[in-house]
């Protein structure tokens, strides 16, 4: 088993490689009815597109996705819906002298000793390239979740870069979508331009951190033991390629707070329960509270750089290898709506999961 396929009831499976003809994923339990096309699929995908700035790779790929089932007149039939994006810009030869060579601190080497076979060219299934499909199907669970809880919005957005770090003081929200950084502080931009442009010039990349606020969850999602919600979302985001490391609310910080510092406490507002604080980021015990779910995580530095770094080739041969090509200075940028779409199923498929098991039944309070 290879294990290409996520969720439990509203699930995908993704296909295809960096530089076969075409990738996709096919989406399967997505309820009839909704108004699905095109269209709304690109919105999200056209965020994600390399080559729209220069901070990112020069691979000129259009990721038109086309529908090849599953919708008929515009709505889903509830059969599976097959999204197919096509690669246009491969070039294979940028990857011959590396062959027979692991490149250093990627996929290549841990591939060889599992499988005894790998594509070199992009990284195959390993390569970024596979999220594409990924960001595809969180755009059939983005228009359910549309109709089924219209309140609901995930917004991903950049909190460092290097040693760069988001001045939250200046957090505004509508200024993400406005720069190639995904970064909420217009203020900040010019600083993290040229930080950037200093790490390209110096042949290098840098790493980053991500987080994810989702706002509108309704309480009651997840299970308390093997299905926890902060469980599967931390899994999602741990899936996407380069991610190290995933945080839940405080996170890491909860380790240097007190027991009275970190309970979020509670009192009773006019619309029922309302917490003073968000330490455990909209999630306990495994189950969303209702409130803002705010998950992080850090993705490392792009792995593929101009500077020679020590490896081997399969014969064990030492050398120094240049990993030439397209890449990102910082991949981190085009995980944010990577991100989105992870959050969006794994979101979906837990209400769906809810619906089944409670049939959307809850704890009254007052």
């Amino acid at each position: 088993m290879s294990f290409n396929s996520f969720g439990r009831v509203f699930t995908f499976t993704t296909w295809g490689e960096s530089h076969g003809p075409a990738l996709g994923a096919t989406v399967d339990g997505c309820p009839p009815g909704v108004a699905l096309d095109e269209g709304f699929i690109q919105r999200f995908l056209d965020r994600r597109r390399p080559g729209t700035s220069k901070f990112t790779t020069q691979r000129q790929e259009p990721d038109q996705v086309r529908i090849l089932s599953g919708t008929f007149e515009g709505r889903t039939t509830g059969t599976p819906i097959q999204l197919m994006i096509e690669n246009t810009d491969q070039r294979s030869k940028d990857y011959g002298e590396i062959a027979q060579a692991f490149r250093p601190g990627h996929a290549d080497i841990a591939y060889h000793l599992k499988y005894g076979i790998r594509d070199y060219r992009g990284g195959g299934r390993s390569s970024a390239r596979e999220t594409a499909a990924r960001v595809a199907a969180g755009g059939v669970a983005q228009a359910v979740l549309r109709d089924l809880v219209p309140g609901l919005r995930i917004t991903g957005y950049m909190v460092q870069m290097g040693t760069l770090h988001l001045d939250r003081s200046r957090f505004d929200a509508d200024e993400i979508g406005k720069n190639p950084f995904f970064l909420p502080d217009a203020q900040a931009v010019p600083e993290w331009e040229d930080y950037l442009n200093a790490i390209r010039k110096d042949q290098t990349s840098v790493g980053a951190a991500i987080e994810v606020l989702i706002q509108g969850c309704p309480p009651g999602l997840g299970a308390p033991v093997y299905a926890k919600l902060d469980t599967d979302l931390a899994a999602a985001m741990m899936s996407i390629n380069a991610v190290k490391g995933v945080e839940i609310g405080e996170g890491m910080g909860a380790a240097a707070l007190t027991g009275a510092e970190n309970a979020d406490e509670i009192c009773m507002g006019n619309e029922g329960p309302r917490f003073l604080s968000n330490h455990a980021g909209g999630i306990l015990g495994g189950i969303s509270t209702g409130q803002d779910i705010v998950v992080r995580f850090a993705v490392k530095p792009t792995s593929s750089i101009l500077t020679p770094r020590r490896t081997i080739n399969q014969r064990g041969d030492e050398i120094d290898l240049i990993t030439k090509g397209r890449h990102d200075p910082c991949v981190g940028i085009r995980a944010v709506p990577i991100a989105e779409a992870m959050a969006a199923c794994v979101i979906l498929d837990h209400l769906m999961l809810d619906r089944a098991q409670t049939g959307g039944v809850r704890g009254t309070i007052g």
